[in-house]
């Protein structure tokens, strides 16, 4: 039920997807999230992951407020996935236990990728025209949404997650064609967890003040 490949990405990023919950929870407004797991297996630009920025080296800040969350479900999912360590990495370890044992988690080290006419300001926030990439740690559904997660160790320290983790759900929104209002995010370890909800106002308002 767990189908697997490994892209080159720059290094070697091993997406994987979930069969059956995916088909089980990407029904209705959620299907085209069905049709691009599944077809990110075929057709994947690959070169977009060679060059140009990552989300996960974004260091700049967009004044986006999470919500910290005490004791939700995904910090227990990330105690149990590096208490049971299978893998090399804590990350996907915790990836992996999330795939395998919770419900919700449909994808993880998803690829996903902004190209430069899909954001009006695109060359001034990121000073080239070559696509924006990443890989999602962890895809879930919950009551209807699309959450985007960021599994960090020591999270509480994280200065630019926020920013990171909105790119990750406005290109997933965009390679989906799924409003960003069914989205939301979150980055967390295995004691706390920080969520919000990722909104176009928020790009336009603090984008352009907070870039060097």
């Amino acid at each position: 039920m767990i189908k697997h490949i490994s892209f080159d990405h720059g290094w070697f990023y091993h997406y994987r997807m979930h069969s059956l919950k995916t088909e089980v929870l990407c029904k209705d407004d959620l299907i085209h999230l069905k049709d691009y797991l599944n077809g990110i297996f075929n057709e994947c630009p690959n070169d977009y992951f060679l060059t140009g920025p990552r989300s996960s080296k974004l260091r700049f800040d967009m004044e986006i407020k999470p919500t910290e969350v005490a004791c939700h479900e995904v910090c227990k999912l990330a105690e149990h996935g590096l208490n049971n360590a299978h893998y090399g990495t804590a990350h996907t370890n915790v990836q992996m236990f999330m795939l395998q044992h919770d419900c919700s988690t449909i994808g993880v080290e998803v690829p996903v990728w902004l190209e430069s006419k899909e954001l009006e300001t695109f060359e001034k926030v990121f000073g080239c025209k070559e696509p924006l990439s990443g890989h999602i740690d962890a895809v879930r559904i919950e009551d209807g949404k699309v959450w985007v997660w960021d599994y960090k160790p020591n999270a509480h320290l994280e200065k630019y997650a926020t920013t990171q983790v909105f790119f990750y759900a406005l290109m997933l929104s965009r390679r989906t064609g799924i409003s960003l209002d069914k989205f939301m995010c979150g980055y967390f370890d295995e004691d706390t967890c920080y969520v919000f909800k990722p909104e176009l106002n928020c790009l336009k308002e603090n984008l352009a003040d907070n870039i060097s």
